[in-house]
């Protein structure tokens, strides 16, 4: 099955490692919440882009493998986060075994998929503990997707729930969405 991804972003990996973007993702909180209470070895990073949270996955010692269809940002990425591995692929069919990783994180990878359902079933698949999803909140705003891209709260529970998972946490963070679900 190919995958069209219109949604895709199309920057390059300077527009994802900027100092205004950094700052709006708060990188250090988000990988905090996402290991927390977990034991969190091996983590992969689906839509890993220009690495920016391998490399803070590493940081916290955990092996990382970042996933990105784009080639361009996956040279990059390895050139800047050299201790990670990277693969080329999709959110919607991950090469690896079940149950490969303690925790499978989406860092504003689902509103671009084609699937978003078969994205989280695929994270689910992979994870051992929990899948994060980060995504931009429902609402315009001058940075992130366009809101027609952007992904409703409802929205987000209800693929998740389709996708398999029984308990979905929600949390608002200063700019971004952060949902915590347990395969």
């Amino acid at each position: 099955m190919g995958h069209d991804h219109e949604r895709r972003y199309k920057g390059g990996s300077d527009g994802l490692r900027s100092a205004q973007r950094l700052a709006r993702l708060e990188v250090d909180r988000i990988v905090m919440l996402c290991l927390e209470g977990i034991p969190a070895k091996q983590v992969v990073d689906v839509g890993t882009g220009a690495g920016v949270f391998a490399e803070a996955f590493l940081a916290r010692g955990c092996a990382v493998l970042g996933i990105d269809p784009n080639i361009v940002l996956l040279g990059d990425a390895l050139r800047m986060v050299t201790a990670a591995r990277f693969l080329q692929a999709v959110a919607e069919d991950l090469p690896s075994r079940n149950k490969a990783f303690d925790l499978a994180f989406l860092c504003a990878v689902l509103h671009e998929t084609d699937d978003g359902v078969a994205a989280l079933g695929e994270a689910r698949r992979v994870a051992r503990y929990r899948v994060a999803v980060v995504e931009h909140p429902y609402l315009e705003e001058d940075q992130g997707p366009r809101l027609a891209h952007r992904l409703q709260r409802e929205t987000i529970i209800g693929m998740s729930n389709m996708a398999g998972f029984t308990h979905v946490a929600h949390m608002t963070l200063s700019h971004l969405e952060l949902y915590l679900m347990t395969p």
